[in-house]
Formats: C-alpha cells, sequence, structure tokens
C-alpha cells in the first residue's frame, strides 16, 4: 500500500499542466509551424508567432560569422523556440509567482555546459540578466547553476523526453482516480436563486438570466449588467423564502425568429383565487422602444395547469429544431404520484408528468393561442391529451437541445432531460417522439410499483444514465458541449447534482451506444491559478447554460432560497487545451443601450491577475541602416578558446551602448571584490587601473561600414560566391584570401533550415554595376543552400 500511495504521488507530481507564457492553455496550431517544427501539433505558437520568433533567431545569427552559425544556431534556435512548448511556463517559470520570468528558458545541465563550452558569447544575445551574464563570464558551473531549473523533469531537453509528461499530452487532465480536472470563470454574482440563463439566438450575445422571485437580467458581452430588469413578474409569481421551495419563475423561451418577431414565452407558478396553485404559460413581447425591455401590457396565456401540489412543477420550455416549443411538466408532486389509478405520469389524458409539444405560431378552433402539431404521436388516440410529445415524467428539472458536431452535424435536435428521482435513483434522458420514461412504474432502471413495472404494455424507455442516491440526490439536467474555446470537451453531456454540488461527464460510445461517466473535478491551485481562472463554487447547482457560441455554465448558491443574494454564474473551462488563437472570434450584433449599465466586479478570489503582466521578452530589432559598427572580443580568459566564437560583430544601437556600458561598469551590488575562477587558472581580480578585458573596442571595419543613405529600391542583382569554412587553426590573419562573412536572413514564409558542414554557396544582394560606384555595399545578405 505504502508504495502504491508514493507511486500515485510521484504520478500526481509528474503530471504537470500544460501552459503557455499568456497563461493559457496549449492548443494545435491550425496551420503547419516552418521554424519552430517540433510543436508543429501541440504547443504555444501559431504561425505568427512562429515567424516571430525566427526573425529574432536570424537577428541574433546576422551576429555570427559562419563558423559562430554552424556551431552555435541549433543552440540559439532550440532556446528561442521553448516559448512554443507547451510546458513553456515551467520552463521559464512563469508559474511561480514568487520568481521573475526567466528571459531563458530553464535549460538541463548537460544542456546548458554544451552550450556554455561552445557557444558562451551567444549568451549575451539572448538575454539582459545581470547575474547570468555576470556567472557566464566567471565560470561554467554557476553559469549553468543559473540556467539550470531544480525540477529536472521540466527542464529543456528532458521535458521532451519524459514519457509521463507526454503521453496524454492535449488531453483533458485526469487525478489518479479518473476525475476530469476542470476550471472555473465567474461571470456573474449576487443572484437571487438563478433558475435559468439563455440566449436570444439574435447574435446580439446577450445573456438573459432569470431570478426564481420573477426577475429577468440582461448581462451584455462584457460581463455588466442593466440595471433595469429585462422582465418583472415578481407581483404574479408564487414562491416564498422558505429553502428548498419549488414554485416561482421556473422557464423562458425565446421564438427562433425572436430578432423579427420579438416574442418569447415564460413558464411559472401562481396562486389563483388563494386556494389554487397552478403553473401558466404565457407569450410576452418585447418593448417596441427598448430591445432590452419586454412589454409588461404584452402577456397572452397560453396554456395553465392545476397543480395539486407544491412540488414537483417541472418547468423547462425550449424550441426544437422543428420550431415547436416543447413544455415539460412535473407529475403534480407528493411522494409517488398517488394521483388515479396510474399515476398522472402513466396517464396520457393528464398534462402532468409530460412533455407537451405545440405549435405556438398558430390557434386552435377552440380559442387556444396554439395548434397541435399534424404529428403530434397521440392526436388521434381519443384517449390521451394531443398536446402529449412523451410520458412518465416525474419532475425533469432542465433540459436542453443538442447543437450536433460542429463539422459533422453528428446528432444535431437530440433533447437530453435530468429526471429527479424518488428515494433511490437520478437519471439522464434522451426524449424521442411518443416515448414512456417509465415512472411511476421504475424509477432509473429499477421497479418503483411493482405491480405496473411487470406490466407487459409498458414498454418504456430506459435512461441513457442513472446514479443512486450515495452519489447524489437531485439531478440538474446540463448540455452536450459544442462551443470552441475547449475543444476537448466537444461531445461531453456535462450535469451536475443539486444537493451535493457534484459536477459529471457522460460521453457515448459510439460501438455499444452506451454512455460512460466520468466525474469532473476542480483542478488545483497551479491548474487553475491565472487568467482569472477559479477552482471553487458555490454548493447547490441549480441549473447550466449555453451562451450563443455554445460555451457552458453553470448557476449555483450557497444557500438555495428565493429571496437570497447568493447565486454565481460559472463558465467551465478546460485548462488541457483551448483552440488555435483567432478561432473562436465573431461579431455580435450591435445592442442600444438605454440606461444605467452596472459593471461586473467577481467576489470570487483568484490566485493572481495576469493582466498587467509581460510574459514574454520582445525580440531584438534589427539594426538602423545608419548604425556604426564595431569589433567586440568577448572575454577569453576565463573559458577556453573553444568556447568562444570568432569575432562577434555588434551594431552600436542604443541597446547595445548601455549594454556595453554596464557589462564594463557593473552595478554596485556586483562590484564586490571577488577571486574569478578559470577552467585552467586562478586569476587574481584587477585592479581598479588594470585594464579591462572584458569586452575591447576596435575600429570599424571598413568591410562592414554602412552607408548613411538609405539602401537602393531598384531591385538588386543575384551573385553567387562559394566559400569553405575555416579550419580551428586557420586564422582571419593568415588565411590565403580573406572570406565573405554573410547574415542569414529569414523572410516570412521561407524555409528555415540550418547550415550543414561543406561548402555553401552563398547568394549576395549586390546593386547593379551603374549603381555601383553611388552605392555602398550594405548587410543585406540572403543565404542559400546547394544541394
Amino acid at each position: 500500500l505504502v508504495l502504491i500511495y508514493f507511486f500515485s504521488l510521484e504520478v500526481r507530481v509528474l503530471l504537470g499542466h500544460p501552459q503557455c507564457l499568456d497563461y493559457r492553455p496549449p492548443f494545435k496550431p491550425a496551420y503547419h509551424l516552418e521554424f519552430c517544427s517540433q510543436y508543429d501539433t501541440f504547443g504555444c505558437c501559431d504561425q505568427d508567432k512562429d515567424n516571430e520568433i525566427a526573425e529574432r533567431y536570424w537577428d541574433i545569427m546576422d551576429f555570427f560569422d559562419y563558423q559562430g552559425h554552424e556551431l552555435c544556431g541549433g543552440y540559439i534556435k532550440d532556446i528561442l523556440c521553448q516559448e512554443c512548448s507547451p510546458y513553456a511556463a515551467h520552463l521559464y517559470d512563469a508559474e511561480d509567482l514568487e520568481t521573475p520570468l526567466r528571459s531563458i528558458p530553464g535549460l538541463c545541465f548537460d544542456f546548458c555546459n554544451e552550450l556554455v563550452v561552445k557557444c558562451a558569447s551567444s549568451i549575451v544575445l539572448l538575454t539582459d540578466d545581470w547575474r547570468i551574464l555576470e556567472a557566464c563570464q566567471q565560470d561554467r558551473a554557476g553559469c549553468c547553476d543559473l540556467l539550470n531549473i531544480p525540477d529536472q523533469d521540466y527542464c529543456y531537453p528532458n521535458v521532451l523526453k519524459n514519457t509521463i509528461l507526454n503521453r496524454k499530452l492535449g488531453a483533458v487532465v485526469e487525478d489518479p482516480a479518473g476525475c476530469l480536472q476542470l476550471c472555473l470563470v465567474e461571470i456573474a454574482n449576487g443572484l437571487r436563486n438563478p433558475v435559468l440563463m439563455l440566449h436570444a439566438g439574435d447574435d446580439t450575445h446577450r445573456m438573459f438570466v432569470a431570478e426564481q422571485l420573477g426577475f429577468v437580467w440582461v448581462y451584455l458581452l462584457d460581463g455588466s449588467r442593466l440595471e433595469e430588469p429585462f422582465l418583472d413578474l415578481s407581483a404574479a409569481v408564487l414562491t416564498t423564502t422558505s429553502v428548498g421551495d419549488e414554485r416561482g419563475f421556473l422557464g423562458l423561451a425565446f421564438h427562433p425568429d425572436f430578432r423579427n418577431n420579438g416574442r418569447f414565452y415564460v413558464y411559472y407558478s401562481i396562486f389563483v383565487g388563494n386556494q389554487v396553485e397552478k403553473i401558466r404559460i404565457s407569450q410576452l413581447s418585447v418593448s417596441s422602444t427598448d430591445v432590452n425591455k419586454a412589454d409588461p401590457h404584452s402577456e397572452r396565456v397560453i396554456l395553465e395547469i392545476q397543480e395539486p401540489a407544491a412540488n414537483h412543477n417541472g418547468g423547462q420550455l425550449l424550441f426544437g429544431l422543428d420550431g415547436y416549443l416543447y413544455i415539460f411538466t412535473g407529475d403534480g408532486g407528493k411522494a409517488g404520484d398517488p394521483f388515479g389509478r396510474f399515476g398522472n405520469a402513466q396517464n396520457k389524458s393528464a398534462l402532468l408528468g409530460k412533455v407537451l409539444r405545440v405549435d405556438v405560431d398558430g390557434t386552435s378552433p377552440d380559442g387556444k393561442l396554439y395548434r397541435i402539431p399534424w404529428d403530434n404521436p397521440f392526436i388521434s388516440d381519443p384517449n390521451a391529451s394531443p398536446e402529449v410529445y412523451a410520458y412518465g415524467v416525474r419532475n425533469m428539472w432542465r433540459c436542453s437541445v443538442d447543437r450536433g458536431d460542429p463539422i459533422s452535424r453528428e446528432n444535431r435536435g437530440r433533447i437530453f432531460c435530468g429526471d429527479v428521482g424518488q428515494n433511490r435513483f437520478e437519471e439522464v434522458d434522451i426524449i424521442v417522439k411518443g416515448g414512456n420514461y417509465g415512472w411511476r412504474a421504475k424509477e432509473g432502471f429499477d421497479c418503483y410499483d411493482f405491480k405496473l413495472c411487470h406490466n407487459s404494455s409498458l414498454d418504456d424507455i430506459l435512461p441513457i444514465f442513472a446514479y443512486s442516491h450515495n452519489v447524489g440526490k437531485s439531478v440538474t439536467g446540463g448540455y452536450v458541449y459544442r462551443g470552441c474555446e475547449s475543444p476537448n470537451l466537444n461531445g461531453l453531456y456535462i450535469f451536475g447534482d443539486f444537493m451535493n454540488g457534484r459536477l459529471m461527464a457522460l460521453q457515448e460510445d459510439r460501438r455499444t451506444g452506451q454512455w460512460n461517466k466520468q466525474d469532473i473535478c476542480m483542478g488545483d491551485t497551479k491548474t487553475c491559478a491565472f487568467h482569472k481562472l477559479i477552482n471553487k463554487y458555490s454548493m447547490y447547482v441549480i441549473s447550466f447554460a449555453e451562451d450563443e457560441a455554445g460555451e457552458l455554465y453553470f448557476l449555483a448558491t450557497s444557500y438555495p432560497s428565493a429571496y437570497s443574494p447568493h447565486g454565481t454564474i460559472y463558465k467551465i473551462v478546460d485548462p488541457s487545451r483551448r483552440a488555435p488563437p483567432g478561432k473562436c472570434k465573431y461579431k455580435p450584433m450591435p445592442v442600444k443601450v438605454k440606461g444605467k449599465l452596472i459593471p461586473f466586479f467577481p467576489q470570487e478570489k483568484t490566485v493572481v491577475d495576469i493582466e498587467d503582466i509581460l510574459p514574454t521578452k520582445p525580440p531584438i530589432k534589427k539594426p538602423k541602416s545608419t548604425a556604426r559598427l564595431l569589433t567586440t572580443a568577448l572575454p577569453t580568459t576565463h573559458l577556453p578558446a573553444t568556447a568562444l566564437l570568432t569575432t562577434t560583430r555588434i551594431p552600436v544601437t542604443t541597446s547595445i551602448k548601455l549594454l556595453l556600458s554596464k557589462l564594463q561598469n557593473p552595478p554596485r551590488q556586483l562590484q564586490a571584490p571577488r577571486v574569478r575562477v578559470s577552467l585552467h587558472t586562478t586569476v587574481k581580480p584587477p585592479s581598479s587601473k588594470a585594464k579591462q578585458n572584458s569586452l575591447v573596442k576596435k575600429k570599424p571595419s571598413k568591410k562592414f561600414k554602412i552607408s548613411k543613405k538609405p539602401k537602393p529600391k531598384q531591385k538588386p542583382t543575384h551573385k553567387t560566391v562559394r566559400f569553405t569554412t575555416l579550419s580551428p587553426k586557420t586564422t582571419e590573419k593568415n588565411a590565403a584570401k580573406p572570406k565573405t562573412t554573410v547574415s542569414p536572413t529569414l523572410r516570412k514564409g521561407a524555409k528555415v533550415a540550418k547550415p550543414k558542414n561543406g561548402p555553401q554557396v552563398i547568394t549576395k544582394k549586390i546593386p547593379t554595376k551603374d549603381k555601383a560606384k553611388k552605392k555602398k555595399k550594405g548587410l543585406h545578405q540572403k543565404v542559400q543552400k546547394k544541394h
């Protein structure tokens, strides 16, 4: 048991969460990455970022000659491309809030040792961190101590080789018990038992939030709420202050053509004559002068049903893809549906315990404000109400229509419902025309009324999933995720339990048709620490919601009373993978707002707000054409000759001047006397008058002097020049003939590759002969391979 415990602990620790430098999940790039191609399938870079890193790479390589390019190009490329790693936040210490963001990613010691031995002089081009620069001037070990990170699982390149970290990279993270690790974003708060939230389908992306008291509020895309309610039916709605009272404002649905006709429908409890309780379904219209207000005088009652008890009131309204209005009623209340011989739910002539379907775009001959769809299943049955679409329902609380797969549209139009059970089971159903869902004969998969259960004419439809009361005691139906921002969640039916706040997900097995359940847990602190994510929510899950873009939410409260202002709305977020940047953009229709807006202020505490954090170091800019050049020999006293480049050409820009000045005159806290340790000998600290050898300035070479005049605009001709790499013993002085030093340059869209050993073909952009006398040679040169 002890071994199993430590093994599970190790797995939990090693399963570090993928996260980018913008503190958001990695993604699968929409297009091929040419430069950092090792992260082409999953990482933190899109094509634009890949090109930006490639340009920064070539800007750095402009400071190197061919030998430096051949020796150090691969190391520099690998370091720069770690911004694209799915574990970039780990590599750059972004997750540790107590340490500054690294300018160089965490390197494993062996890789760092090779870098310092072969390319020590390149470090000054990758960072301006004084600790790193000072350490790398003194000794190799001290340099790598700073470039290394303590967690050897995440240092580069170990992070690429770790099988545990990369086993399910990009999939939803699970804890050792198989619980899906998700995070939340707080959307709204201070609501009094929010029973529903939905959009109007009019491309405005407004969200309408209803409270049990009878108020409906409008929330805009920026999170602000209109001060005045969209609808106020509180004077007519029946509810009390009692905890758990099921009566009140329960349902809302917008007509499919709401954008043009402005009609919507409501479902709420009423008290008639101080004696009779009913549920009422009414039609209302939006105000002709304000799109964010309903016309209170436009209500037309289309259906009222008497309730024999105060509970099991149903409450769901929705429009199917067929354009008809679906009404979900409860069985009338009490326990065990004790009404009549078979109960209300099995009595097809009663409207309680049913799914009703009506056409609200017409009227009936008897004066009803709806008509019966021609294909309702019991329209010709004299013993059934023609409105009945399905029966055997106990108290379905929250139903939804599946949008279908975003690409194939498969399963589009399915209606999912959570049906609250009696004493033993809760269930989830898919509604079909004419279906009998078993109550009161069955509860879940088991018999409740044994006499009815064994009736051969029952022919009931079993739920797709049921759970016992040791898991939860009151199901809250949810939605199938079909949004854009969290691709991993596509096809998951996400729902919960009101009583204990448990969140769950169902995944359909296409081979067997069975639905498999997984629990949903909140990610740990590091997983949900950034980008306004939280990992806690109120206990009582009242309802789920879907916005116009398909993203999912749920509504919960810490005290389930109609008058208690403790309701909060949360957005569900997958911290393991997001959509590629730019894919989920949409343009909402503008909304004219009249009146005051109330801004949103979150109440839940997040670990950190990152809006003001600059996550990445800006790329090095190419020097202007008027810059002078100088030759600097980086210090050779403390490192072997093989560790340095031949000659590094650095343009004298403002930033480089500042860098040179700092290198020669370090800050006071870095000037404490110390003995510098070489890999070969110990050198005494130089006196104040001693000549500094950290940077030796030389006169600019005429060969590399840049004209102050702008570069010619005409298209240059191309001249091919052959050269071979100098041998290690050959220097520029004793070479038979000076070799042309070139600067490889990348342009967006060009294929990038490191030079190989052997002869190269260099294509230089040289002005035409008739302009050669007027223009001096520039540094703009292009490398082209010859195979």
